[in-house]
């Protein structure tokens, strides 16, 4: 429908009609060039003339054309289809392919009336279906929200659901579809029946132990049916192409709704991801045996870092600095004496340096072997040590020093301090801690140190180093210039009845300095150690030239290898200055891989393991809950069939009033004068006019 307006007042077209009539009347009843001709000539040259003026009047008051464009949209059918491995232990032969007729059918009768869009769901929610039943989780709420995302400002007629109610990722589907307005139809799959069947309902564990720890597995077991059997829970380590028993626990079923709780401690006693396996024996008669076991990953660190604390002589530091460490897993603490003729400062990590050098005790030996190995190390200054010989032995902090006498000295902090963070309440309590024993004399920084504490000697605050940090040959060093930290540590209790300020401020110290970088020019990194089975693995790569700036010049590669020794090759792309890799889904077991380039001539590699886990989600839960879907159509006002009905679902559909196409009309304005056809009326009229005009012996 169209219609026009104008943005003048529409008499105006009588004063248009008039300047065409006295256009036309001056012209033509004034001139004697056509007396000679019929007087119908000139009537029809005034009526041109006429027409062509009043025609260019009215585009001068600007007529708009306005349309009305209706356009019908039919209302959206979603047709939903849990494909789960749930689904197809129930459908299997003839019953599955008769559903897939039957499905088909119903969408075909749908297609006729409505705009059909399938759906399948269970690890994501994608477009169309194609029956292969094979995802490892059931997610019903992630399908309610995709499709109030998609279709919540459009016609959504119905969802037809096809499922069997179980779900095992994700909310209750019940309140996930609360915004969902549209009717829901369920289609009910699977077998409600309780059947007899023994199974490992859960198994709770850390996701990573430490090397030497032990660790706690709590195992639930379920059985349906099964009173009056035994079984066993055997658990077994898996690795190496041998699977090793580790325990075994006799379980009695004492009625048909059975549950109970097993813990097993296991020792973490290999570094690496370490696989698991939990299992019970099957019963007779049991319906499915499948989720009889479950596979469990353990990433088993192997980052204790050993620490050494070596002294001149018994100290309560001592004691105060190793409580204060050994809260971290991570830390394996040792006190050992300098005057131990058996001392070994071998394999050590870390170390500090409790008055070392001392005015007793040189300790030349085991110091020496610890410059050599290039040992981080914090030392502590008390009364016992020979400040001149430390302040030689490292480079960041200088001490002269004539006598044996000492400061009580607090700490002041720096708030310029930048190599790592620690809470401001420590910060701003610190100074208020008892007071420390530091040698009397001159402290000066040396090098590129920087202080964390200075020395506050009364009330007067110094720029006398008290605990710092610094660089030595590319060695980090620490020195903390005063002794009784033990004071600290009592004093953190007295006022806070816990020493955590005081075991932050050691711990902080400890781990920057024992910190290890890591100079590998060419670095592989995975952002975990344990996938599942449905997860993408990526891998990241960085390359470094001499300078240590980030390049991607050369190619990069990387070979997978599983445990049957078969080798996956991929290259890596190349993205900004760094390198990056999707490998793609991986089979359940253990991997190893190798990264390679060469830089400046030379092949560059970097080793690393990962390990694939399976999802053994669909096989704890074997019982459909048609309950579920039923509440689930009754909330939306829809209904629940069953595979042999679902051709019903078109009646019912097209029974509910409330799905109707929707009727959408739109306005559209257009000015008159933009209409190309107008042009050439007007320039018709013109030509015919002059042409007329020629002929007939005029101009």
């Amino acid at each position: 429908m169209e219609s026009i307006s104008f943005q003048y007042p529409t008499w105006y077209l009588i004063f248009c009609g008039l300047l065409g009539l006295v256009f036309a009347f001056v012209l033509y009843t004034r001139t004697k060039s056509f007396d000679e001709n019929p007087k119908w000539l000139t009537w029809l040259l005034g009526f041109i003339r006429f027409l062509t003026v009043s025609l260019l009047a009215i585009l001068l008051l600007s007529p708009l054309l306005k349309s009305i464009v209706t356009e019908t949209k039919k209302p959206v059918i979603v047709l939903a289809q849990d494909q789960s491995e749930s689904i197809s232990a129930n459908l299997k032969g003839d019953q599955m392919a008769t559903y897939q007729q039957n499905f088909q059918a119903l969408k075909s009768s749908l297609d006729e009336k409505y705009d059909v869009k399938e759906y399948a769901f269970g690890n994501d929610v994608r477009e169309g279906i194609d029956f292969n039943f094979g995802d490892k989780v059931s997610n019903i709420s992630e399908l309610m929200k995709s499709l109030y995302d998609l279709y919540s400002n459009q016609n959504l007629g119905a969802i037809v659901l096809a499922s069997d109610g179980i779900f095992n990722e994700g909310s209750n589907p019940i309140y996930a579809s609360t915004k969902i307005s549209a009717p829901i139809y369920t289609v009910a799959l699977g077998d409600t029946t309780v059947q007899k069947d023994l199974l490992i309902k859960r198994v709770f564990h850390n996701k990573i132990a430490y090397l030497g720890d032990k660790f706690t597995i709590q195992v639930d077991i379920s059985a349906q049916n099964c009173a009056g059997n035994n079984t066993k829970l055997t658990v077994s380590k898996v690795g190496d192409g041998a699977t090793k028993k580790l325990k075994d626990i006799d379980i009695k079923i004492d009625k048909n709704d059975f549950f109970t709780t097993k813990e097993i401690i296991l020792d973490a006693n290999k570094a690496g991801v370490q696989r698991y396996r939990i299992a019970v024996n099957k019963v007779s008669d049991e319906v499915t045996t499948s989720n009889n076991s479950k596979e469990i990953f353990v990433d088993v660190l192997d980052a204790r870092q050993k620490i050494l604390i070596l002294a001149n002589a018994p100290h309560p530091d001592l004691s105060a600095i190793k409580q204060s460490l050994i809260k971290n897993k991570n830390y394996q603490v040792t006190i050992e004496y300098i005057k131990n003729p058996s001392l070994n400062v071998a394999g050590y990590d870390f170390a500090i340096l409790h008055q070392l050098p001392s005015k007793t005790n040189n300790g030349t030996a085991p110091l020496q072997r610890l410059y050599e190995l290039n040992t981080p190390r914090l030392y502590i200054v008390g009364s016992q040590a020979d400040v001149a010989k430390i302040s030689g032995a490292q480079s960041i902090l200088k001490i002269k020093s004539n006598g044996n006498s000492g400061n009580d000295i607090q700490a002041k902090v720096n708030p310029n301090f930048s190599l790592f963070n620690i809470d401001d309440k420590i910060l701003s309590e610190l100074p208020n801690f008892a007071p420390l024993k530091a040698p009397f004399g001159e402290f000066s920084v040396k090098g590129n140190a920087e202080v964390l504490l200075y020395q506050r000697i009364g009330k007067v605050d110094t720029e006398y180093p008290l605990l710092l940090f610094g660089d030595q040959n590319g060695l980090k060093i620490g020195v903390l210039a005063a002794e009784g930290i033990w004071k600290w540590r009592l004093f953190d209790y007295l006022q806070h009845q816990n020493h955590d300020m005081i075991d932050e401020v050691i711990g902080k110290s400890v781990q920057y300095l024992s910190l290890k970088e890591d100079k590998r020019k060419f670095r592989v990194s995975v952002n975990k150690n344990i996938f599942k089975e449905n997860e993408r693995i990526f891998f990241d790569a960085e390359l470094y030239n001499e300078s240590y700036e980030l390049i991607n010049d050369p190619d990069a590669s990387l070979v997978i290898t599983n445990s049957e020794g078969k080798n996956f090759n991929f290259t890596f792309d190349k993205s900004n200055k760094s390198y990056t890799l999707n490998a793609g889904f991986f089979e359940v077991g253990d991997y190893k891989f190798r990264g390679i380039t060469m830089n400046s001539g030379k092949e560059l590699t970097y080793n690393g393991q990962f390990s694939v886990q399976p999802i053994q989600l669909e096989s704890y839960a074997t019982t459909a809950d048609h309950g579920l879907l039923r509440m689930l159509s009754e909330k939306h006002g829809g209904e629940i069939v069953y595979p042999d009905q679902i051709a019903n679902i078109a009646n019912l559909i097209s029974a509910k009033e409330t799905v109707k196409p929707t009727i959408y009309q739109t306005s559209k304005t257009r000015s008159v004068i933009n209409i190309k056809w107008i042009f050439f009326i007007l320039l018709f009229l013109l030509t015919l006019e002059w042409f007329l005009r020629r002929y007939f012996g005029s101009y």
